[in-house]
């Protein structure tokens, strides 16, 4: 009996299906100021920080690859989609902020892929290859629970997989250089205040994401709180919006 209530409070990763849930709605309060994220895999904008569109569920850039990746993607399940035929001006316009050959014939086509079921799929796959288990892997690997792993995910969502400065890579390795990590011996919780003070110096830099309150009055209030499985009730606020997740 003991040992089965044990198991029962035992750290679930972010990878459980209901924590990768809670993921999905606290980056989409920072992101879509909305915790429906699944509303989002219509959503297509020029947001003006010079990466083209942003578009779907965790913000696939024209500028950036990802939307071209994602297309691919698309294109490799579903041959002759709505978006197969902007393949190619998604690869002359990637590195840029160009609109060039796309425009609102692909804002429109793009909103009426998001009712396919298959680039719905398409989307979470991308999500998953390219960010979610890269850095929920990387946690689990820097011996940080289900918030640390929250933590890395929403850092390689906006500031990208790479290894510069400001990118995901460079901002782990400078927390690394202020703390250890839990792997490394280091306390959990001093760890991760070390990496969002890295995450939001790489914030700065952007004009576009130079508001903080994502790291500031989300993943702070869970760390302070010392809610190192992430479990509900959680509230918290982005942009001065409240929000809350009761189960």
């Amino acid at each position: 009996m003991g040992h089965a209530a044990q198991v029962q409070v035992a750290s679930v990763g972010l990878d459980d299906p209901h924590k990768k849930e809670i993921a999905m709605e606290l980056v989409s309060s920072a992101e879509n100021s909305s915790l429906d994220w699944k509303a989002q895999y219509k959503y297509i904008e020029d947001i003006g920080d010079g990466r083209g569109y942003t578009a779907g569920i965790i913000g696939f850039c024209s500028g950036t690859g990802d939307m071209l990746e994602l297309v691919e993607h698309y294109t490799d399940l579903k041959p002759g989609n709505i978006l197969a035929k902007y393949l190619p001006a998604l690869k002359k316009v990637n590195g840029s902020e160009s609109h060039s050959g796309l425009g609102s014939a692909f804002t429109k086509d793009w909103a009426t892929a998001a009712k396919d079921t298959v680039f719905q799929q398409a989307q979470n796959d991308e999500r998953d290859r390219v960010y979610f288990n890269p850095s929920v892997n990387q946690a689990k690997s820097d011996g940080l629970r289900a918030l640390g792993q929250f933590i890395y995910y929403d850092a390689i969502v906006m500031h990208g997989p790479g290894t510069d400065s400001t990118s995901f890579g460079g901002i782990r390795r400078t927390a690394m250089k202020k703390a250890k990590t839990p792997a490394q011996g280091g306390d959990e919780a001093t760890y991760l205040n070390a990496f969002l003070d890295a995450r939001k110096a790489a914030m700065k830099t952007e004009e576009a994401h130079s508001d903080t309150s994502r790291v500031d009055t989300e993943q702070r209030v869970f760390l302070k709180a010392g809610n190192f499985d992430l479990n509900p009730p959680l509230k918290w606020k982005v942009y001065g919006d409240p929000y809350a997740i009761n189960s």
